[in-house]
């Protein structure tokens, strides 16, 4: 087994999209993608790592760094034990951690980032009405509230965006958020072609 697995991080504020491109990613033979968003919303609400996960997440706050990066490295060691990653092959694509210095750190024994996709753009209120209307789509109460909107934003530029200067620039690819789905695949595909060991 590989000690560090090769990753693509995708990175950027709430409302970017870095769930659907992970999504359509993971479809990719070859890529793995794991979004720890699903990762949190498949604990048991009623357990005491699930409440503690729900009391931060619904305030619109980070969750605590161990216990986010422990549900990950156990939920990338069942993936491989069930043979859903090939350690050997497979690239994982990283959707929402690290999301701060400290778990990048953590994560650094872990993974070997490729190539970091930082999805992003200066249109702000797109962003908000994309967290508004994703709310209503999926069901994700939280997001329809824009304190909490806002709040996640903060937390992004406060704790989330100086990840960014942990990893070497030359890893960092800015891709324009705003378009279609398929437009923004299309520019991150295209970053992706460019990039050694892909």
């Amino acid at each position: 087994m590989a000690d560090r697995h090769r990753s693509v991080l995708l990175f950027g504020a709430p409302g970017v999209g870095k769930g659907t491109q992970g999504k359509i990613l993971g479809c990719v033979p070859g890529f793995v993608h794991i979004a720890m968003g699903d990762l949190f919303r498949s604990l048991d609400p009623e357990s005491a790592v699930g409440q503690t996960v729900r009391a931060y997440s619904s305030k619109g706050e980070l969750v605590p760094d161990e216990i986010t990066i422990e549900l990950w490295r156990t939920s990338v060691d069942g993936f491989i034990a069930a043979g859903d990653i090939d350690t050997a092959r497979d690239v994982l694509v990283l959707d929402g951690v690290p999301r701060n210095v400290q778990q990048a750190l953590m994560l650094d024994a872990h993974i070997e980032p490729v190539l970091i996709v930082h999805l992003d753009t200066d249109d702000e209120t797109a962003m908000f009405e994309r967290m508004r209307r994703r709310a209503l789509e999926q069901g994700r109460a939280d997001d329809a509230k824009d304190d909490v909107i806002r709040r996640r934003w903060d937390v992004f530029r406060s704790e989330t965006a100086p990840v960014l200067q942990h990893y070497d620039a030359g890893l960092i690819a800015r891709i324009e958020a705003l378009g279609t789905p398929l437009q923004v695949l299309g520019r991150i595909v295209a970053q992706l072609m460019r990039t050694p060991g892909l």
